[in-house]
């Protein structure tokens, strides 16, 4: 039996376009009237998906930023309607989308207990009889008298959380949930969950933690694009999303968030490449980046950048060719450049990489050419060492009494000073 069923569904958008401004001293009222007869055009942020989760089982939905997945979250949830197509829910729904956000921050932990439990739908009597769980799960006892609007951000999520997590639905819709509160409770959230799949319930797991995924979920689909382009194994689709994550789509737009790009030259190709072969990325493993470009002109003393950020957008690291500190000036034509990392220091995780041509001396906001987000790196574990970064590194043991040859620290030591 079904629990959840995706019939063809589609959801439509109506877009407006953009259109000129009107110009200085023209009539307001007409510009006003104009306005309101704007046109629109069609955006299908999901179009013809079917699917189908069985009762007890855990189903996962991958995709990169604005592929379709939190439409279908909202679909799920019933928070928007579709434009085509049936969804059918059989039992209770439980949607653990943004925890925390009915909280009144001057009512008590103990009383938004309540509040938020009421809005989600639990009875006052099933609240009071998790009250104790719900509050030593959140590890706030101490304080749970206290308005929240004094909370800490780790307290307040982890109060949302635990409350979410006490619910006794059927089918249970998780989108990135997950990932509040530090590594600790990460690891109790994780534990909670798995452990409801284990007494059947039916969950729906949508997340960029490809890592959670594959563990808590027994199959997988990838939405891509507003469609569905894979579905099966948690290792067989998260692989397949490393390779679409993978296809270069060059930008041709001359701005892009700002930036001014002159195009005298362009980047067409941004590949990666590791030992294990195309689309397996390790922690600490060597990695090979290329950067293909056409130059249409001859351009002097510029600097090749490869930029690395995090699934939230947030700035990773940056490698520039202006380090080596070696002149580059291009000649018209196609070239390559190479980008050796002998050792990965991305922790495992979902990065998206941007290359850019740049002018040394440009000013800021002007660059030859960048492509944003272009390329999508799904890292795994080589090396498992805690932290936000791998560092290669050496140790060397020397006992008292003894005599050790120091000579490859001391050289590191010449070489930084």
């Amino acid at each position: 039996m079904n629990d959840l069923e995706f019939n063809r569904v589609s959801k439509r958008y109506l877009v407006p376009e953009e259109e000129a401004q009107v110009a200085a001293g023209s009539n307001r009222l007409l510009s006003k009237l104009k306005s309101l007869r704007k046109s629109h055009k069609e955006f299908w942020a999901v179009r013809d998906v079917s699917f189908q989760v069985a009762r007890g089982e855990a189903l996962g939905i991958i995709g990169h930023n604005g592929a379709g997945k939190s439409t279908v979250l909202k679909l799920i949830a019933g928070i928007t309607s579709p434009t085509a197509g049936e969804i059918k829910i059989n039992g209770r729904l439980a949607a653990l989308i943004e925890v925390g956000s009915g909280f009144h921050p001057e009512l008590t932990g103990r009383e938004n207990i309540y509040l938020s439990g009421t809005i989600l739908g639990m009875s006052r009597r099933e609240i009071t009889s998790k009250l104790d769980l719900i509050i030593d799960f959140a590890g706030v006892r101490e304080f749970i008298e206290t308005p929240v609007k004094r909370y800490s951000s780790g307290m307040y999520v982890r109060l949302g959380f635990a409350i979410a997590a006490h619910l006794d639905p059927d089918v249970l819709l998780l989108d990135e949930v997950l990932a509040v509160g530090d590594a600790a409770f990460q690891t109790k959230c994780f534990e909670h969950i798995s452990r409801m799949r284990e007494e059947g319930k039916t969950i729906v797991f949508i997340s960029h933690d490809l890592h959670a995924v594959e563990s808590l979920c027994s199959r997988t689909i990838l939405i891509h694009r507003g469609e569905l382009v894979a579905n099966g194994a948690p290792r067989e689709v998260i692989a397949e999303y490393a390779e679409v994550s993978s296809r270069f789509t060059q930008s041709t737009a001359e701005v892009v968030e700002g930036t001014i790009m002159s195009k005298e030259a362009a980047i067409t190709s941004l590949s990666f490449e590791s030992a294990e072969g195309a689309n397996h990325y390790r922690t600490g493993a060597p990695l090979v980046a290329r950067i293909t470009y056409t130059a249409s002109e001859p351009i002097a003393d510029v600097k090749f950048g490869v930029y690395f950020y995090a699934e939230n957008g947030e700035l990773h690291s940056q490698f520039t060719t202006e380090w080596d500190g070696e002149r580059i000036d291009l000649e018209p034509g196609i070239g390559t450049l190479t980008f050796l990392c002998p050792a990965l220091s991305l922790q495992r995780g979902i990065y998206y990489a941007d290359a850019a041509i740049i002018k040394r001396d440009a000013a800021d906001g002007v660059v030859i050419d960048w492509q944003p987000q272009r390329v999508i790196l799904c890292v795994d574990f080589g090396k498992t060492v805690r932290g936000m970064f791998y560092m290669p590194h050496e140790w060397h043991l020397a006992r008292h009494g003894e005599t050790k040859d120091e000579s490859s620290a001391e050289n590191i030591l010449v070489e930084t000073s």
